[in-house]
């Protein structure tokens, strides 16, 4: 009996070690369906002011039902919406990007970032990897890095500066 409850143990952490998920954060089945977080609901439907001025269709173009959720921001913020929708830099900001961008910039930095992770991730430990269920491996990865905001804001009051009150540590 203690044999057979071995080999069933052994055989399920044999198939767990070949899961090749080194993902964080990798909650979700690979699935072929819908993204639900992505759906958005169209805007309603409304009768214009004056038929004849209506612009022509175009497939596959944008209508006034269609939502644009950074738009609406910039124009909620007191943007234009030109401004939200165009992919270069508006006058008003040349200054701060080029001043951000004094020491150079790097223009592959999210891949450069991204490998950087993975080899931190992969450096955590060969056997990191292994699990029987599925689960958020974030949090683990990452212990050594995260922030006590609580020691944080003790720190900072023991220096005399004015903090924002924190939820109670339970």
């Amino acid at each position: 009996m203690r044999v057979s409850r071995a080999l069933i143990l052994g055989f399920g952490l044999l198939l767990a070690a070949c899961s090749g998920d080194d993902g964080i954060r990798q909650l979700s089945s690979n699935g072929e369906g819908p993204d639900e977080f992505r759906i958005l609901p169209a805007k309603p439907l409304s009768v214009p002011k004056d038929f004849n001025a209506l612009p022509t269709p175009t497939p596959g173009g944008a209508n006034s039902t269609d939502v644009d959720p950074v738009g609406d921001a910039v124009v909620a913020l007191g943007g234009s919406r030109k401004a939200a929708n165009s992919t270069s830099i508006p006058g008003g900001d040349a200054g701060l990007v080029n001043y951000s961008g004094r020491l150079g910039r790097a223009e592959n930095i999210r891949a450069t970032v991204a490998a950087d992770d993975a080899e931190f991730r992969k450096k955590r430990g060969r056997f990191t990897n292994i699990r029987i269920v599925k689960e958020d491996r974030y949090n683990e990865v990452y212990k050594k890095q995260h922030l006590n905001q609580y020691a944080e804001q003790d720190r900072w009051r023991r220096g005399g500066a004015t903090t924002p009150a924190a939820p109670p540590n339970n």
